[in-house]
């Protein structure tokens, strides 16, 4: 495994394995992860030695990587709503979405890790700039190929849902965002915590494809909370430890925080149809 990585986001929804939509209380899967975590190479300096010219220098370059990391993350974004829009607006999506309900999700599951994995290797080990940014468009495109599903069910049953979720997902990331700029609170130690709440939640996810039990709301609710440290963890790794040529990689690993929080806040605003 890369040297960079650390631990797995799983990305679930809670569906039955039909052709069609089915109602919202049966269970199955649809998994997306990707690999997080880089080591400390960056620390704020002292205070006192703030007007050194090294010191602002090193300032300077740190607030262009940010720059180049929140364009490439908003980017990321606007792609992946394009990608729905098209494959939406085409009729494809309603395939794709009864293709994928058709199988075993721990298949899908399992090829979603594997180019997740790929693509976040790529994104901090790639020398090459168009590598890198094949790294973050593959799994741009994956993650929305993932998300058709869970949208076309939302569609369905629940209209106005997915525009919902939006909000409050934009809403919960601008005032996690803020809360890690503005404290400039190092949360490097929430890596121990998602390390071992992304396992337990994979191993509740499998047991639910496994054995037919349904994970409830409150395992969404939880979701969105794991979520949520997940923005804070990557915010303050951006801030302090991300080395500053790998603007794609930490906009990748951001962009996949998000998406697991917008991915079970629609499912709570869903769970009320």
């Amino acid at each position: 495994m890369h040297r960079h990585s650390r631990y797995f986001t799983p990305i679930v929804a809670g569906y039955t394995r039909r052709t069609r939509p089915l109602p919202l209380g049966r269970e199955a899967v649809i998994g997306s992860f990707v690999m997080k975590g880089l080591p400390v190479n960056f620390q704020p300096s002292d205070s006192n030695h703030l007007n050194a010219p090294g010191v602002q220098i090193g300032v300077d370059t740190r607030a262009a990587f940010i720059t180049r990391t929140y364009v490439h993350l908003f980017g990321a974004i606007i792609g992946f709503v394009l990608i729905e829009v098209a494959l939406f607006s085409s009729g494809r999506a309603e395939k794709i979405a009864q293709t994928m309900l058709s199988v075993n999700w721990l298949f899908i599951l399992g090829g979603f890790m594997v180019v997740s994995w790929i693509a976040s290797r790529a994104a901090f080990s790639a020398k090459s700039v168009v590598a890198q940014y094949a790294a973050l468009g593959g799994f741009v495109v994956a993650e929305a190929l993932i998300f058709v599903p869970l949208l076309y069910i939302a569609n369905f049953y629940a209209p106005g849902a997915i525009e919902s979720a939006a909000i409050v997902t934009l809403i919960g990331f601008a005032g996690l965002t803020a809360v890690a700029f503005l404290s400039r609170k190092d949360f490097s130690f929430l890596g121990g915590l998602l390390k071992w709440g992304m396992m337990l939640a994979l191993v509740a996810i499998v047991g639910g494809v496994l054995f037919g039990f349904n994970l409830g709301t409150w395992f969404s609710v939880g979701m969105v909370g794991l979520a949520g440290a997940a923005i804070l963890y990557d915010t303050s790794n951006i801030i302090r430890n991300f080395p500053e040529d790998k603007h794609v990689g930490a906009a990748l690993q951001l962009f996949a925080s998000v998406a697991l929080m917008f991915w079970y806040v629609l499912r709570i605003f869903m769970s009320r149809n």
